[in-house]
């Protein structure tokens, strides 16, 4: 019979899945495959905390696709050469993926469509993992955004984000030979620091519903405000299965319209722009795919950046740098992998503006640490708290630690969680005023860093 093949990248899950649902729409068998690319030029590898939840989210969907009838066949090497091994194995008449945006992935999918077309095999593409692609909402000049309002308000007026598939059938297909996932070594041994991670997450698409529910419930209402305050549960916490695609960005918007009341309409409307940002990000990606290692804004590569020094940097990324606010949310990333979104701007204006120390450093940083890690939010995140991206924080907006944390966390519930030694302190917010034992002092003046941070920024040539 013939067969389909259905090749899986960040789109971990089988309802809202385009590419799966043409395969088990064509009647033929169905073959699914992950392919870990690991050797294509300009695919980022992932970071640690990534490879964890890699290895638990294929473990679900392959659970997933057991229960339709088909297995998830496990390969590993350059797409380019895996997969027609697949086909002729398979016998495939048909290749079917959902379309990523990054240059790397995009040349790889041209030339593996290009490669199939040539040999007969027909090679189709879906939108599947963004409300709306990169290049389908511009500028009244033809041009991307630079601006997220008014990048966003255009998305909204574009189109209405379409309807989720349903999750197919049974399927079948037949069984092929098929690499173990524990062969892979996604999961750290020794040592074993994923304790947090397995406490605090679910991977998979039951696990990314789940949340959304729990959300959805208890979260929504508030939203606009309490996701501001890292001591709360504020925040859906959705970004990992976003980031891979166990849950699709057009299933997380209809179920929050769904959601949507006369009490809730202000905050549904907050948290569907945290999509939006999302969309903007990619749009940034898909045109400046050096976006993780190149300045937005060229002006920034005149920026005086400093050298970092080992015990700065160390003090930064195991959050002992004296300001319990960066090292909450240092040991939270370094606990859970991943970290209130409030906290993360304050973490990496520490790092570029207190430290002087280059974006570059602590992207890479969060790319090692982070569940969530995203080629594009990560980039553009780093650079709009750095001032060099787009629609950037302005420079001299320097997130003072000691007034965000008096002013969104002032019981102090979240700087207790993650650094209990301030239990004893005299002054929570500002330790080194009083008594804190065992808590280190500040590595930097605030005020004499944020001044020199002042200073190199008017030496920049204006762009």
């Amino acid at each position: 019979m013939a067969a389909t093949l259905v090749w899986f990248r960040d789109d971990l899950r089988i309802s809202d899945n385009p590419a799966l649902a043409a395969a088990a729409d064509s009647g033929d068998d169905v073959v699914a495959c992950y392919v870990l690319d690991e050797e294509t030029d300009g695919i980022r590898p992932l970071g640690g905390a990534s490879k964890w939840w890699l290895h638990h989210s294929l473990t679900a969907l392959a659970a997933s696709l057991d229960e339709l009838g088909i297995p998830l066949v496990l390969r590993r090497g350059a797409p380019e050469h895996v997969l027609p091994r697949l086909v002729t194995e398979s016998s495939a008449h048909a290749v079917v993926w959902n379309r990523r945006y990054g240059l790397a992935e995009r040349t790889l999918d041209t030339a593996v469509k290009t490669a199939f077309s040539d040999h007969g095999v027909e090679a189709t593409s879906y939108h599947a993992n963004l409300l709306y692609e990169p290049w389908e909402v511009t500028s009244g000049s033809n041009e991307p955004y630079k601006v997220f309002t008014p990048f966003w308000r255009a998305c909204l007026t574009f189109r209405t984000p379409r309807t989720p598939f349903p999750a197919p059938g049974a399927l079948h297909g037949p069984h092929l030979a098929s690499d173990e996932l524990h062969t892979w070594n996604l999961l750290p041994v020794s040592p074993d620091w994923a304790e947090g991670l397995r406490e605090t997450w679910t991977p998979g698409e039951a696990g990314a519903h789940a949340r959304l529910d729990d959300f959805l419930d208890s979260g929504a209402d508030g939203y606009k405000d309490n996701r501001e305050r890292p001591g709360t549960q504020g925040t859906s916490m959705l970004s990992p299965h976003l980031r891979f695609g166990e849950i699709s960005p057009f299933e997380v918007w209809h179920a929050a319209q769904d959601h949507k009341d006369t009490s809730t309409a202000e905050d549904i409307r907050v948290f569907g722009s945290e999509l939006g940002w999302r969309e903007f990000s990619w749009q940034l990606l898909y045109f400046n795919p050096d976006l993780a290692t190149v300045n937005y804004r060229p002006e920034f590569d005149a920026f005086a950046y400093e050298d970092p020094t080992t015990a700065d940097l160390s003090a930064w990324q195991r959050g002992r740098t004296g300001y319990p606010l960066i090292d909450a949310g240092m040991r939270q990333l370094y606990g859970i992998g991943w970290m209130h979104n409030r906290v993360r701007m304050a973490t990496a204006s520490f790092l570029t503006k207190n430290l002087m120390i280059d974006w570059r450093v602590g992207e890479q940083w969060f790319w090692d640490c982070l569940v969530d890690a995203d080629p594009a939010s990560n980039a553009s995140n780093w650079q709009w708290v750095a001032g060099s991206g787009a629609d950037a924080s302005p420079y001299f907006r320097i997130f003072n630690p000691v007034l965000q944390s008096k002013k969104f966390d002032a019981d102090g519930t979240y700087l207790l969680r993650y650094v209990p030694e301030l239990a004893d302190a005299d002054n929570l917010h500002e330790p080194w005023k009083g008594s804190a034992p065992g808590y280190p002092d500040p590595i930097v003046d605030l005020k004499e860093s944020r001044e020199r941070a002042l200073s190199a920024y008017k030496d920049l040539p204006k762009g």
